[in-house]
């Protein structure tokens, strides 16, 4: 069996601790390899590894430092088919899903390959008497990222191609989940030229969490998982003096305008709400139809499209949704959906249930599609992760509105209309990071940033983007001025330009 293992110092390592967990296929229920969860020896090893790396990484010219990331970008290019199959064996998701996280990971990759521009100080000539200012941005050091199980590839290319392009060395915890994938970019970084020790990954649970958190040579944490982990993780970072990014849960509700394409708009809805089976923190959970009609429609549109959802392995080209990560999750899941009817939540479509003939080991929920349901019900305040989509029928345009702003989550939100003004009001008014018109899933591309607002996000600085590179670096600015320009004599006053 496959044992995977950590990378130090430029070196595959296994860890020797002694505790591991076990990682499965989720369209079968099969392990398919054995985790080592690394003990606190070998991740001081590993930050030992990064702090002795990255004096020299940092004054490494960024143009230098920048054709490590064009050549990681061409490896990835070459070789995004076999991630996208290791994400898939170990995740569940389908293949050209797959393939779509790890393109959108190598557009964070494209834009650190932009590093010496994104570097560039300022200056300004004469401030005062024979007086320069000029500033820059300088790396961390030494800083380390926490990665979820549902984008093994995607998210740790939000994080530590921009940090290591920045000059800062990186220490990266992946998900025990599907470890597979965070293993191969590493190799293939390795293989572009980037330095022993810039660039390592160890394995492990909360113990390896703690670690870092608490570990004094680690500069800067970045997080993404679920709302309490995202805050621990934030309070127990900064309290130990770190920067903190840590980005939490969410609830994302789509609103149904009633001159919105009504086909259009359920069409969005199939795809964000069980595409990737619904375990995306940008997936739209929540339907606001404005409306009885249009609520009435809606459900008619979706009830034959959930209904009909090909759900099957990554292996089977014609499915649209695969299995959820693990059996625990599921359950979780099918718990949901429970709930949901015992609270007098309508449910139109049941997902519980539902098996694949010679996959009947595998993780899989049936799509699930809930009608009138309403804030006080749990299925709506909790994010579920999950093929599960809810219908909360808004009687007016303000109703909607007041109910997400109402939300404790603020990740992503998005309005299906034709009316610009209703789509520009929208987009002003609602407390929500990251907003959509007529786009389901309003992911930024690399060269914007992606954060949300209210319990979604920890910190004062989204992820990727301009933001990433700020995150990444401290500004430094510095003031000169040389001796023709100094007059004879102490000057006790405060100095004026």
């Amino acid at each position: 069996m496959q044992v995977i293992e950590n990378a130090i110092g430029g070196k595959r390592v296994v860890s020797t601790s002694g505790r591991k967990a076990s990682v499965y296929n989720p369209a079968t229920g099969e392990q398919i390899a054995e985790l080592p969860l690394s003990a606190g020896g070998e991740i001081d090893a590993a930050i030992a590894a990064a702090k002795a790396a990255q004096p020299e990484w940092g004054n490494t010219p960024p143009h230098k430092r920048a054709r490590v990331m064009f050549k990681f970008k061409e490896l990835l290019d070459r070789h995004a088919a076999d991630l996208a199959r290791e994400i898939s064996r170990e995740h569940g998701k389908t293949h050209d899903d797959a393939l779509g996280e790890v393109h959108r990971g190598i557009e964070c990759v494209e834009y650190a390959c932009g590093i010496p521009e994104l570097l560039k100080g300022a200056f300004s000539r004469n401030v005062g008497p024979a007086i320069d200012t000029y500033s820059d941005r300088q790396p961390l050091g030494v800083v380390a990222g926490i990665t979820p199980f549902n984008f093994p590839a995607m998210v740790p290319m939000w994080m530590y191609p921009a940090a290591i392009a920045c000059g800062n060395t990186f220490i990266l915890k992946p998900s025990e989940r599907d470890p597979s994938a965070p293993m191969l970019a590493w190799d293939l970084l390795m293989e572009a030229g980037c330095p022993d020790g810039v660039l390592n990954v160890v394995h492990g649970d909360k113990e390896a969490v703690d670690h870092l958190l608490d570990h004094p040579d680690i500069k800067a944490i970045s997080f993404v998982g679920s709302t309490p982990i995202a805050e621990y993780v934030y309070q127990r970072g900064t309290r130990a003096g770190k920067r903190v990014q840590a980005l939490g849960g969410a609830k994302n509700h789509m609103v149904i305008l009633p001159d919105a394409d009504l086909d259009q708009a359920a069409d969005a809805l199939m795809g964000a709400g069980f595409g990737s089976a619904g375990e995306r923190c940008m997936a739209i959970s929540v339907a606001v139809p404005v409306g009885e009609k249009t609520a009435d429609a809606l459900i008619e549109r979706l009830r034959p499209r959930v209904e009909s959802l090909k759900i099957g392995p990554s292996t089977d080209k014609d499915a649209e949704m695969g299995p959820v990560v693990t059996s625990m999750h599921r359950d979780k899941i099918l718990g949901y959906i429970d709930k949901g009817v015992e609270e007098g939540a309508e449910l139109v479509v049941d997902g519980r249930g539902f098996t694949l003939q010679g996959y009947e080991g595998g993780y899989y929920v049936g799509g699930t599609l809930f009608d009138r349901v309403t804030p006080e019900m749990t299925i709506y305040k909790e994010e579920i992760f999950g093929p599960v989509l809810s219908v909360v029928r808004a009687s007016d345009y303000s109703q909607a509105v007041q109910m997400i702003n109402d939300h404790e989550f603020g990740n992503g939100t998005a309005i299906f209309t034709r009316d610009g003004d209703a789509a520009r009001d929208f987009a002003d008014r609602i407390e929500v990071g990251m907003v959509g018109v007529n786009v389901p899933i309003p992911v930024p591309v690399a060269y914007h940033s992606f954060g949300g607002w209210k319990r979604s996000l920890f910190g004062d600085h989204s992820i990727y983007g301009p933001e990433g590179v700020h995150f990444y670096t401290r500004l430094k600015t510095v003031t000169t001025r040389w001796p023709a320009g100094i007059k004879s004599g102490a000057q006790f006053t405060f100095p004026t330009l």
